[in-house]
């Protein structure tokens, strides 16, 4: 006899038989069926090539990018690297003209002004050598040699003090996660993870100095980030490098602020902490 026999007298004889957990069933399969095909992907599964045309020489070419909605955000960094399943996507921010070596970040690609094409024809494109690239993804130290490409266009065309601070922060960010990479392959050579490590630390500490000066210097919004998200990342690369009364005095100014959102402000007061910490252990 059915669990549910008797219906019938409601008139719901047809529904005697019904599994009364089969809608619960048919979810986690579906679930389990999605998390089994996103855990078969693969970096080269979501990159693909795109077609851009250099604002410098004119040429057309491809670059690879991320197919968006592919990864899943895993958590941030205090300084707000962003780190994800699957692949690091700032290994693709990165587009680089094979033809004349003009190289930018994805937000500065097209915002090239003719005084600064012709600086960058005269003092890169004349000797540059651009080498041959993976067929299906970009590896890490690929990466931050594109990164380093993109930082010394930067430097040539006389960019703004944010766009090479903001390269110093993401070249900063891909030598991170090479170190991280080659730590979870578990063959990790001590030199090579020494020397990542050391350009890390040049890039951020770079970084934070363009910040400093691009906040005295220019108007927000700076690189896609307000007031607030730029105070409170100087004032987490100042408190890496001991800075302690800049940190402190912006984590201030962050918690003061009536157009700071809750989740900036908790972040604010977890650094607080910290630099309080720092600043005693170091007495």
């Amino acid at each position: 006899m059915s669990l549910l026999s008797g219906l019938g007298g409601f008139g719901l004889s047809g529904l005697e038989d019904i599994n009364i957990y089969e809608d619960e069933e048919k979810e986690k399969e579906a679930a389990r069926a999605k998390a089994a095909a996103a855990a078969q992907l693969q970096e080269k599964d979501i990159v693909f090539d795109r077609t851009y045309t250099c604002p410098v020489c004119d040429m057309e070419f491809t670059s690879k990018t991320v197919k968006s909605g592919k990864t899943k955000l895993l958590g941030t960094d205090p300084d707000l690297r962003a780190k994800y399943d699957i692949l690091d996507p700032g290994k693709y921010d990165v587009i680089l003209c094979p033809k004349c070596g003009y190289a930018a970040l994805s937000r500065f690609f097209d915002k090239i002004t003719s005084p600064q094409a012709k600086l960058v024809l005269e003092k890169i494109s004349a000797s540059v050598q651009i080498p041959e690239y993976s067929d299906e993804i970009y590896t890490y130290r690929e990466a931050l040699e594109r990164y380093k490409l993109a930082l010394v266009n930067a430097v040539v065309k006389k960019s703004r003090s944010s766009e090479k601070a903001y390269i110093c922060l993401k070249s900063g960010w891909i030598a991170r996660g090479y170190q991280e990479s080659l730590q979870a392959e578990g063959n990790a050579d001590p030199a090579l993870i020494a020397e990542l490590e050391k350009q890390e630390d040049e890039f951020l500490q770079n970084a934070y100095k363009g910040f400093l000066e691009a906040r005295q210097n220019e108007s927000f919004p700076m690189c896609g980030m307000d007031e607030n998200t730029v105070d409170y990342l100087i004032a987490v690369l100042a408190t890496r490098f001991k800075k302690f009364d800049v940190a402190s005095r912006l984590v201030a100014s962050v918690l003061g602020s009536p157009a700071a959102n809750p989740r900036m402000k908790d972040k604010a007061r977890d650094l607080k902490e910290q630099i309080l910490a720092e600043i005693k252990k170091n007495k």
